[in-house]
């Protein structure tokens, strides 16, 4: 029997929106995307759990309907839509689109009515229908070949109503569902029922009287209170069954037919869920289902062998000469500054090899220590920095490298969530990474052998190899017609060995220092607790619960409400201090304080599980995460250290100058974002401000207000501060006055202000964004992509998202890349002038270095130089730089 999948989009997305945090989803332009990612989840379940062979999504187009102008008050008592979630359902029908899944709404219907014609059509072609809702009215179409999954906790467990779980739960069939709701009403259609009659009463009367029809021919029977208040509200009872019997012939544009499940192509679902950056997780279970195009599903052709002690050296001469690309796969582990080779895989051209490192025989060993050596032999990886820890930890030293494919994808495409080489294999070769069935005969003994199970990591790795090398082939071209090429080859792959090295060395940490800390953050997390409980008459509520937080914030103490959820008024972060900030209530303070100091006290607690054996914390350096071109730090995250409180400089004290170095040096450059915002703006005013060394914010201060800049007072160089980092970052006047706590009258004025003295700024900011609009992507001083295709969307909060990013993608990317060319030349002057001293992190726009001793003046001249001419631009890089014992000593 062919099966119906039909779903209430709305009423699914609008579960999903509530039961995930908006916090904890949301894209990098601020699009939010729990309705979407909930329902995408949802829907991905139901397609692998019920496999059904039709599938179909409804949508109400509108709240007014045929029912709300029979009853104006139909529904009337619902708040309105959230802006956060009604900016979603577009999105989830691109997803839809993708998956090429049929979505239909009718003007003056609802999605029920859709789903009731589409379930009698199905059931009278013999089909098994399911229904996905939340709306009780759907239970009026259960029956014998219909069942409705409700459900019961977000959108992630459904019970499963089938004719006789409805007449268990409300004493009716199906059938009589209707008459039944419309006893007893429903609160959410505001549709009320009779006062005094519930759901076993209604379900007793339907019972004895048949249907609604008979009940009412015969209400003069019934007797008591009951009786008398059924009757005095037949009207009303009458209204509710006409607005929640469910139209089941509606005029659709689609049919039964038109519901038959199709296949999608990868790359359109990928291009869908790079914009929502959805992680490879989501897309493992959507792949999972195969029901991808046919064409993406080639394996490769392997003609490969597995090496025995004594044959590396020759294969390795025949195979992967000079000037022959290589893809090269390291099979091994790396964490925090340890880890190991087990073995390596090889594919040149139509040969692969495999070899196990701990059988390599002295010959084996020297053969392969030269071969990655030499910078001739051109090498091929992926995600190469981890690779090259694994090597490195065996002895072995790594040149001639011409292309990591994770990088290159990275540049390519900056606003993806994965770069999988499964994953990219699939996009860009259409192929997957296995072995093609029935290679093995013609393949060879050295095949036949990868087919043993013992076998089975030199297969994946030798794949694994050829897909590197031939994907290396294909991203060439993207970069080299997008003119990223330089990208790759002269930043990114360069700075591959530098961020290995500053890994693999760490920095040292005081661990007595920081366990102290760690107990001081105790103390404080204790404290703020006793005086929150204090503040409430010494209650000892749960100051994590939100639940107990709500009762006392909005009963106990009856402060102004909050952003109303479903789970009741939010207690998030921004929330309560804008709420303190009304109020002054000590409870909330406390509250705060509270919460601040557990923050810290995880994050010593995090450092603390981080500390290696040699004393010293090895963080990882992601270079294809955030789409801007930024490094990022995590396992653990060295750059969300907080360095403008004086709790988050005390975790900086706590790391420190290691053994047989002097001291740490920090380096950064000083407004380094809106140089470049004077850069590329060409903005006369601004190029003087920095061309004159006073303090920027009091000289644009000083055109803005019309006075000297020493006559700039504190709060007037503060507004000029927040504004002039907000315009890099699209911030608009109602944005301005939030920030700084003005009207947006007067953000307007101080906006305009500005824009009348830098002109530069206002046309540079305006085209930008057109320019993006046109081309589709925004482009940083070094060439660097950022594709926008919200640009031209229909939908105004995302079109003015990407316009947001448009504005701010060109200077933060400056910024990072600048960055890292100077790090790429630090490292290279450290290393011509036989420095002992080295680079150990990277935070932003700050590079901080451990010192030998004898060096510190040599150094800083030398990190000065190599900073400030990291490139050439219309205003100078200035650089500052401090030394001292500690992290927190040599910030300046």
């Amino acid at each position: 029997m062919s099966r119906l999948l039909l779903l209430d989009g709305h009423s699914m997305a609008y579960r999903a929106f509530f039961a995930l945090p908006a916090e904890n989803f949301s894209t990098s332009s601020g699009q939010t995307t729990n309705a979407v990612y909930g329902f995408t989840s949802m829907l991905i379940n139901m397609l692998r759990d019920e496999e059904p062979t039709h599938v179909g999504v409804a949508f109400d187009l509108s709240r007014q309907t045929f029912r709300t102008e029979a009853y104006q008050e139909y529904k009337a008592t619902r708040s309105a839509t959230p802006d956060a979630f009604r900016g979603q359902v577009p999105l989830v029908q691109e997803v839809l689109d993708a998956l090429r899944i049929p979505h239909v709404s009718v003007a003056g219907y609802e999605a029920d009515d859709i789903i009731a014609t589409l379930t009698t059509q199905a059931v009278a072609a013999g089909m098994e229908v399911l229904i996905v809702s939340g709306d009780r009215d759907a239970f009026q179409l259960v029956g014998p070949q219909t069942t409705l999954l409700y459900p019961v906790r977000g959108v992630s467990e459904v019970a499963r109503m089938t004719p006789a779980a409805v007449e268990a739960k409300y004493g009716v069939p199906p059938e009589r569902y209707s008459d039944l709701a419309a006893l007893v009403g429903e609160t959410s259609d505001n549709l009320p029922g009779v006062p005094g009659v519930g759901p076993k009463t209604a379900a007793k009367w339907l019972g004895q009287f048949g249907d609604l029809t008979g009940l009412v021919a015969g209400a003069d029977s019934i007797k008591g209170k009951a009786g008398e208040s059924l009757r005095a509200h037949l009207g009303q009872v009458l209204t509710n069954r006409r607005l929640n019997e469910l139209v089941r012939d509606v005029d659709l544009p689609l049919g039964v037919d038109d519901l038959a499940r199709r296949t999608w192509d990868r790359d359109e679902v990928h291009t869908v869920f790079d914009g929502l950056q959805f992680g490879v997780q989501m897309r493992d279970r959507l792949f999972a289902l195969q029901t991808a195009e046919p064409e993406a599903q080639e394996g490769f052709d392997l003609d490969g062998d597995v090496l025995a002690p004594g044959e590396l050296g020759g294969w390795l001469a025949e195979q992967a000469g000079p000037g022959v690309r290589t893809g090269v796969e390291v099979v091994g582990q790396w964490a925090r500054g340890a880890g190991d080779a087990e073995g390596v895989a090889f594919a040149a051209g139509e040969a692969s090899a495999y070899v196990e490192v701990t059988r390599l025989t002295p010959d084996d060993d020297r053969a392969l220590a030269q071969w990655l050596a030499d910078p001739q032999r051109p090498k091929v990886l992926h995600d190469a920095k981890a690779q090259l820890h694994q090597l490195q930890a065996r002895g072995w030293t790594v040149r001639g490298v011409v292309a990591d494919t994770a990088l290159a994808a990275y540049i390519a495409r900056p606003d993806q969530r994965s770069y999988d080489l499964a994953d990219l294999s699939l996009r860009h070769l259409h192929r997957e990474l296995r072995t093609e069935a029935g290679d093995a005969g013609a393949a060879g003994q050295g095949m036949l052998a990868l087919e043993l199970a013992e076998n089975e990591t030199a297969n994946t790795a030798m794949v694994r190899a050829a897909a590197v090398l031939d994907l290396s082939t294909v991203l060439d071209t993207v970069l080299a017609d997008t003119a990223q090429t330089d990208l790759l080859t002269a930043v990114e792959l360069p700075l591959v060995d530098i961020l290995a090295t500053m890994e693999r060395v760490g920095v040292a940490v005081d661990i007595d220092q920081m366990r102290s800390l760690e107990a001081d953050f105790a103390d404080k997390v204790a404290t703020a607790q006793a005086d929150a409980w204090n503040a409430i008459g010494g209650e000892q509520v749960n100051l994590g619960s939100p639940k107990q937080l709500q009762v006392v914030l909005f009963e106990t103490l009856d402060l102004p409400k909050t952003r109303r959820t479903k789970t009741g008024y939010t207690t998030d972060a921004e929330a309560l201090a804008d709420l303190f900030a009304k109020t002054e209530h000590p409870f909330l303070e406390a509250l705060l304080r509270h919460r601040d100091a557990t923050r810290l006290r995880v994050t010593v607690e995090g450092l603390l599980k981080s500390v290696a054996d040699d004393a010293r914390i090895h963080t990882t350096y992601v270079q294809t995460v955030a789409a801007t071109g930024r490094l990022s730090s995590v396992d653990p995250n060295l750059q969300n250290i907080p360095i403008r409180t004086e709790e988050g400089r005390r975790i900086r004290d706590v790391f420190v100058v290691g053994d047989g170095y002097e001291s740490l040096m920090s380096a950064d450059y000083s407004q380094i974002e809106m140089r470049i915002m004077a850069h590329l703006s060409g903005d006369p005013g601004l190029i003087e401000a920095f061309r004159s060394g006073e303090d920027l914010h009091r000289f644009v201060g000083s055109r803005v207000f019309g006075v000297e800049p020493a006559d700039v007072n504190n709060e007037q160089r503060a507004k000029i501060k927040a504004m002039s980092y907000g315009l890099a970052y699209g911030l608009s006047a109602f944005g301005l006055s939030r920030q700084l706590g003005i009207t947006p009258g007067e953000a307007t004025g101080l906006m305009e202000g500005y824009f009348e003295r830098f002109g530069g700024v206002r046309d540079y900011l305006r085209e930008i964004v057109a320019t993006a609009r046109q081309t589709g992507y925004t482009e940083t001083m070094l060439g660097r992509r950022r594709y926008l295709p919200d640009l031209t969307a229909d939908n105004r909060q995302r079109r003015e998202m990407a316009e947001r990013m448009a504005l701010n993608a060109p200077i933060q990317g400056s910024a990072a890349d600048i960055m890292k060319v100077a790090m790429l030349r630090v490292d290279a002057a450290l290393g011509e002038a036989g420095a002992r001293s080295r680079v150990l992190l990277q935070v932003h726009d700050e590079l901080v270095l451990e010192i030998a001793a004898g060096e510190r003046a040599d150094v800083e001249a030398l990190v000065r130089e190599q900073m400030g001419d990291a490139v050439t631009m219309d205003v100078p890089l200035e650089v500052h730089v401090g030394v001292g014992r500690s992290w927190h000593d040599a910030e300046h």
